[in-house]
């Protein structure tokens, strides 16, 4: 069965650093591109990053770029988000997801899976 499912997240304090890991399954993941979402407590979820299937190119929404970068292992079946000098607005449940060709956009409507999430917060 396909499956995406997220790990990495947890408790850290502002300016601090996680990797998110991004496990793929039941699914050649070097057709397809990958993006990194988040949604806050009673906020819209929202593209992160995005990947195409072999790492040529790569998005960024504004609020993380310099501080956030996504990379992939496809022998591994894995998408990485590395989180740099995190802050109290990055906190937020992080998912991955499969767009269904290989494009890379930071818009929701057209990813067809979805990952679990993993809870991110960053506090004091």
């Amino acid at each position: 069965q396909l499956q995406l499912v997220e790990s990495g997240g947890g408790l850290v304090q502002p300016g601090g650093s996680l990797r998110l890991s991004c496990a793929a399954s039941g699914f050649p993941l070097n057709y397809y591109a990958i993006g990194w979402f988040r949604q806050a407590p009673g906020k819209e979820r929202e593209g992160v990053s995005c990947i195409t299937a072999n790492g040529g190119r790569t998005n960024y929404a504004d609020s993380v770029k310099g501080r956030f970068t996504i990379s992939r292992d496809n022998a591994k079946e894995m998408v990485y988000l590395q989180m740099n000098s995190l802050k109290a607005e990055d906190t937020a449940i992080y998912y991955c997801a499969r767009y269904p060709v290989n494009r890379c956009v930071l818009s929701l409507g057209s990813y067809d899976y979805w990952g679990q999430g993993t809870q991110v917060t960053v506090s004091s």
